[in-house]
């Protein structure tokens, strides 16, 4: 291979023109695997789909990707693991799980820092999204774009919140993530970290009170059959993010990957798209469903983000004061 960086080779890729049918000499049979954490009725699952329907529009049906959902082939950091480990090709997962090998993608999750999904599209997708991609590359994972969960609110089965206040004593199921650990302690409730696939189960036998989530994933996992209230709490924007094993990359040749990253993109555009036209009438469908749904009003969610603000000059310190200004000015210039 030469001396380019995989980042850097994938760039090329996505702007290059689309493989045409002279070029499927260049592709090799095949059987790829990609795995998602959530129910085929999700966005990111039907984006895992899309994924596989492009890779074998593009190679001509030569390359074939299988996709297993809801996690059969493991949560989302044994699915990291095996895509390392060269057994799995590609995952969809949050980038939230990417923290505990690269510091930088805490920033995303920060509480109250993106106002809007297109002042996220326009950080991820520009500098400071592909210098962590290149981050990832030593540890064995490719990142080729990134998708969203979206905003994140509050569900639980005791009481509305509507202020931090409200969030004392409450057992709240988090990402796996010391951020979201943190804060969700910060605020009074008893944060549990925990994978996507137990959830259910937990809030059913009310082993926990209830958890954080965007409102496509409480839709697809069918929470509100097991939760009350949903609190519009939108206190942090959830990325997703495409991967690939770096043994996969590697045995793949020039045309091949080329293939795989206009696939990626495609795939991007059709997803985030997706989830924001299913997001918009969900919050009607989990009121009819049985949901007690309520706002936040912008007051509140002020005196949540002044609340959190010791959590997130905690985890600045530990992601790097450079890094964080970096993307703080990045964000300023969107605005």
């Amino acid at each position: 291979m030469r001396k380019t960086t995989v980042a850097a080779t994938l760039l090329a890729a996505v702007g290059a023109m689309a493989i045409t049918a002279p070029a499927w000499a260049e592709m090799r049979e095949q059987v790829l695997r990609i795995g998602t954490p959530l129910p085929d009725a999700h966005p990111i699952s039907q984006a895992a789909k899309k994924f596989a329907e492009l890779v074998g529009e593009k190679s001509g049906g030569k390359m074939e990707v299988k996709v297993y959902t809801g996690s059969v082939l493991g949560n989302e950091l044994q699915m990291q693991s095996a895509l390392q480990g060269g057994t799995q090709d590609f995952s969809i997962g949050t980038t939230t799980t990417l923290a505990g090998m690269v510091r930088e993608f805490s920033a995303i999750d920060m509480p109250y820092q993106f106002h809007t999904a297109a002042e996220a599209d326009a950080i991820l997708d520009g500098p400071i999204g592909s210098e962590l991609f290149k981050k990832l590359e030593p540890q064995g994972l490719i990142g080729l774009a990134y998708m969203e969960q979206g905003f994140r609110h509050t569900t639980n089965s005791v009481h509305p919140i509507t202020k931090w206040e409200d969030f004392e004593g409450l057992k709240i199921r988090v990402q796996p993530s010391a951020l979201y650990i943190d804060m969700f302690n910060g605020l009074g409730a008893n944060a549990v970290p925990m994978t996507i696939n137990e959830v259910y189960t937990a809030m059913e036998t009310h082993a926990i009170d209830g958890h954080e989530n965007s409102l496509t994933a409480i839709d697809a996992n069918k929470f509100q059959e097991v939760q009350t209230y949903l609190s519009l709490t939108g206190h942090s924007y959830n990325a997703v993010v495409l991967l690939m094993g770096k043994p996969t990359f590697d045995k793949l040749n020039e045309d091949e990957r080329k293939v795989v990253a206009e696939a990626a993109v495609e795939a991007r555009d059709y997803q985030r798209k997706l989830t924001r036209e299913q997001t918009a009438g969900l919050l009607v469908k989990l009121a009819d469903e049985g949901m007690e749904v309520n706002d936040v009003t912008p007051e509140e969610k002020l005196r949540l983000a002044e609340h959190l603000k010791p959590v997130v000059e905690k985890n600045s310190q530990a992601i790097g004061a450079e890094w964080m200004a970096t993307f703080s000015d990045a964000l300023a210039k969107l605005r």
